[in-house]
């Protein structure tokens, strides 16, 4: 199997195994596919503590609303009595105002946050330096917990404008967010290995040749992004070892030239007529004015 480092920019993203016949523009959908199933993983990881701490989120319109607000304009969260947590809520004011401060309980917190490490673990970027290649499995081993997660804690499921199950139905609205920013849509996608695009029509092999134990570093770009910067001659790490090794050889000269310096040699103990001197009672003796 072919396997490929995928980066978007400087940053490691996961490994994904492949074959030199698969053709580029199948490679490009599995490698979205991943890519964005890694992200969706991220954000509810993001959302569920929030969710853990200050309850399901308010509707829109009562959002950002401070309580006297609310009460003025008579608005009422429909949703807070439908949607209560396993156990009963636990009152924790969202300072903000996005939730409406009905949490969980302490056990059915921590159900969450358990879940939510072992999801985060499971599509890492840790993974790459374990050699471990992420597929689309291991995406939904991740966000079928969490969807199980919120369910033990919410049985009567979350409000219907709560980004969490917007997630998990996949109508999540990303216009206008930092998040929106990092998708990768199939259709603008670009993969470049060594400062060329893969361009679709062709196989792997039109590129890389047909040796299948090939491993390579390939990038993602959004058309129009031009070309992504070549990768540095060496590492950020093994310059700071490259300096680290610098510096002791620096130290080990410095070293040597104090074992040369000779200037002991002027020391009273070198003198071999120090002990006839001291019995003649010439040793202390001092020339000049007093």
């Amino acid at each position: 199997m072919v396997q490929l480092h995928v980066k978007r920019g400087d940053e490691s993203q996961f490994l994904f195994n492949t074959t030199v016949l698969a053709p580029v523009e199948s490679v490009i959908q599995q490698i979205t596919a991943i890519y964005n199933g890694r992200l969706k993983v991220d954000r509810i990881c993001s959302e569920i503590p929030e969710l853990a701490d200050h309850g399901t989120t308010l509707p829109p319109n009562m959002q950002g609303l401070t309580e006297e607000q609310i009460a003025d304009l008579n608005l009422i969260d429909e949703w807070e009595e439908k949607c209560v947590p396993s156990g009963g809520p636990v009152l924790r004011r969202d300072e903000i105002g996005r939730r409406n401060g009905q949490a969980p309980n302490d056990k059915m917190k921590e159900v969450l946050m358990r879940t939510v490490e072992e999801a985060k673990a499971l599509i890492s970027k840790k993974q790459v330096q374990a050699n471990v290649c992420v597929t689309m499995e291991m995406i939904k081993d991740a966000l079928d917990p969490l969807r199980g997660a919120v369910m033990i804690v919410y049985p009567m499921g979350l409000p219907p404008h709560d980004p969490i199950r917007m997630e998990f139905e996949d109508r999540e609205d990303l216009s206008g967010t930092q998040a929106s920013l990092q998708v990768v849509t199939e259709e603008e996608c670009q993969l470049w290995w060594a400062g060329k695009e893969m361009q679709k029509g062709k196989k792997l092999q039109d590129y890389i040749g047909k040796n299948e134990k090939t491993k390579l570093v390939v990038k993602i770009q959004k058309k129009g992004q031009g070309a992504p910067g070549r990768e540095p001659v060496i590492t950020e790490e093994q310059q700071k070892q490259m300096m680290m090794r610098q510096y002791r050889r620096q130290e080990e000269l410095k070293k040597l030239d104090e074992g040369d310096d000779d200037s002991h040699m002027d020391s009273e103990w070198t003198d071999r007529q120090a002990l006839r001197k001291q019995f003649q009672g010439l040793s202390n003796i001092k020339w000049g004015p007093r």
